[in-house]
């Protein structure tokens, strides 16, 4: 049974290669110095909002990001929340891969070696039951920007491709909740 409980994400502050449109997963990249300052920024927004549970990705860039926003003291690791991984494409841009093969895209191609959309989905699908059966209020979540996606995708009950629509860009929150009995985006990339 669904519960009313939000849940509020936040993509990880900018890494170099965030700036240069690199696919970064298993990459443990540290934040750069504007994700850094954009990370404590974050921080001071969320200051006057209480949470029940705070995650964070296990890599680097989301944990952070959760520090520097001031849940370093709270923030338990989730690793659901890890970014897709993109096997052979690790580290290479769109552009790069679709000189090799045209119109590929993350949401509608194979990832050699990496994850599936579906097997994001799966995760981000868990990590849901979890917010809806055990949160009351609100958690937070610092996680990655396709994950992320996915996720707000899957809140709604949208296929996993369908957060190819969702810009989201470093450092921004967005809140997952409802309207009346609907899961709802009441917040995206601000």
């Amino acid at each position: 049974m669904p519960t009313s409980a939000q849940l509020w994400i936040v993509r990880h502050g900018e890494t170099a290669w965030s700036r240069s449109r690199q696919l970064t997963s298993v990459t443990d990249l540290p934040l750069t110095e504007e994700g850094e300052r954009a990370a404590r920024a974050v921080g001071e927004r969320l200051a006057s909002t209480s949470f029940d549970l705070v995650l964070a990705s296990p890599l680097r860039r989301a944990l952070d990001t959760a520090r520097l926003a001031g849940f370093g003291d709270r923030v338990r690791i989730e690793p659901d929340a890890h970014e897709w991984r993109y096997g052979a494409y690790e580290g290479r841009t769109t552009a790069e891969i679709r000189r090799e093969i045209a119109g590929w895209s993350v949401w509608t191609h194979p990832v050699p070696g990496g994850e599936t959309i579906a097997d994001v989905a799966q995760r981000a699908d868990r990590l849901i039951e979890r917010i809806r059966r055990d949160v009351r209020e609100r958690a937070l979540l610092f996680a990655h920007g396709h994950f992320l996606r996915v996720l707000a995708a899957r809140w709604v009950g949208l296929p996993p491709e369908v957060g190819a629509h969702l810009v989201l860009d470093v450092a921004t929150v967005s809140v997952l909740g409802w309207e009346r009995e609907a899961p709802a985006v009441v917040r995206w990339n601000t």
